[in-house]
């Protein structure tokens, strides 16, 4: 009689992990943290998105933990490529940048979990067994950051890009800072400005904020 051995479940095989980041001492930790822990592996570690694209079908990764602000191509854009060549891989942006515009980027992009550098070691850890078995994990300041983003008014009069132009207004931005964010000059941000303004009725700043915030238009 012929007996079939057991197959071992998924969360008992090694999870394959490449690391994406320029700070050698900040790759070289999360390597030594990583395959210090049983189950886990670094198959590769790299400072460049390009170099990890030449060898993705070879590293095989389960896991992709990728910075966002590299040198070449910028991690976002690493993101789309990875998943578009080996959509089953899950990728972890793990940086410092927890702007709005970049965590929705790269999510958009494919990004199934964010977290920031300032996290404890076994975090690190725990949002790899949790992206492995479905989940998305974020740190916290991220998740409450996505989780506002549905709670805004979906009825609001202004567009995507007025809206824009109002968080960043909220947060302290200058005419000056807002154009070079949003590559435009800034007489455009004057004229989206006076749009926010009637709009909302409004007649300066301040109220143009206050009255975004109670009504979750921001």
């Amino acid at each position: 009689m012929t007996i079939t051995q057991p197959q071992p479940l998924r969360s008992q095989q090694t999870i394959r992990i490449c690391l994406i980041e320029d700070d050698n001492l900040i790759r070289d930790g999360f390597a030594l943290l990583i395959n210090s822990t049983f189950g886990f592996r670094v198959v590769n570690a790299y400072q460049r998105c390009e170099d990890a694209l030449r060898n993705l079908d070879t590293d095989a990764p389960d896991v992709v933990l990728m910075d966002i602000n590299l040198p070449g191509m910028s991690g976002i854009e690493g993101i789309a490529r990875i998943k578009k060549v080996r959509p089953r891989t899950n990728i972890i942006v793990v940086t410092a940048y927890d702007d709005d515009e970049v965590v929705f980027k790269a999510l958009c992009a494919g990004a199934g979990g964010y977290l920031t550098k300032n996290m404890q070691p076994a975090r690190l850890l725990d949002a790899i067994r949790d992206i492995q078995e479905g989940g998305a994990p974020m740190s916290t300041n991220i998740a409450r950051m996505v989780v506002a983003s549905f709670q805004k008014n979906r009825n609001s009069p202004l567009t995507t890009r007025e809206t824009e132009v109002l968080e960043l207004l909220s947060k302290g931005k200058s005419y000056t800072n807002i154009a070079e964010q949003l590559f435009v000059d800034k007489e455009t941000i004057r004229t989206h400005i006076k749009n926010i303004y009637w709009k909302l009725e409004v007649h300066s700043k301040a109220e143009a904020i206050e009255k975004a915030i109670r009504e979750k238009l921001i």
